[in-house]
């Protein structure tokens, strides 16, 4: 029988995961979403220089688990001389994991944008730095909203690999419940039905912004065709 005074009693324990949870998701997807802009903008403003080592980073975050990842920044750190907190690897671990994602989708978001529009700013004496704010930013936030809430529910739901290196998240701190009480089912449900709460919000906030975004799309942008057919 489903125990609801046990997480009554537990409901600190459960809390405090809840809270850890949510600050190192949210500061390790932040971390996320600038780096992967600063690596997708250096590929793009400078392929030859930037465009390799990038691409290297990009298969490196693609090829190897964030668990792994994470050992090398908890357990391996001392041997280099790096010792990160518990927390602060959790964080990085997932703000250096994440960017490597968020980059790939920040340059799909920038390639997909018509190039005949930005030839069409040259044209009409539009600085690049104008172009970059007025045209290409806006239509990249459009098209990067859906992959990138997606992604950023991937890192949360990975973010519960944390717990193997000590970190009091939901899931360590209801593994300690499972220890003490003998009682699994109670603890895990509630964590899960807490990731989904955490995940429900961010796909809302997701589709909220898209379509916040789609509202404020720009009126159509001149083509260098439609110039010459104006002057015709």
């Amino acid at each position: 029988m489903f125990d609801l005074a046990l997480l009554w009693e537990t409901r600190e324990l459960i809390l405090q995961g809840l809270w850890n949870t949510v600050w190192i998701c949210f500061l390790g997807c932040l971390v996320a979403l600038s780096l992967g802009l600063v690596l997708a903008a250096l590929r793009l403003s400078s392929p030859r220089l930037f465009g390799y080592p990038v691409a290297c980073y990009v298969e490196l975050c693609r090829g190897t688990p964030l668990l792994v990842l994470l050992f090398l920044l908890y357990y391996g750190g001392p041997g280099i001389g790096l010792r990160l907190d518990a927390e602060i690897a959790g964080v990085t671990g997932i703000g250096l994991y994440g960017a490597g994602y968020f980059a790939e989708i920040y340059r799909g978001g920038f390639k997909s944008i018509p190039k005949g529009q930005l030839e069409a700013a040259r044209m009409l004496g539009i600085s690049p730095w104008h172009a970059l704010i007025r045209i290409q930013i806006p239509q990249m936030l459009r098209l990067i909203v859906p992959p990138g809430t997606n992604q950023l529910i991937i890192l949360v739901k990975e973010s519960a690999l944390i717990s193997i290196i000590s970190v009091d998240d939901l899931t360590k701190n209801a593994t300690t419940i499972v220890n003490q009480t003998f009682n699994v089912i109670e603890p895990y449900l509630a964590v899960a039905l807490l990731y989904w709460m955490i995940i429900e919000l961010i796909a809302r906030g997701g589709y909220a912004l898209e379509k916040r975004l789609a509202n404020r799309q720009p009126r159509h942008v001149a083509q260098p065709g439609d110039t010459a057919h104006a002057h015709g």
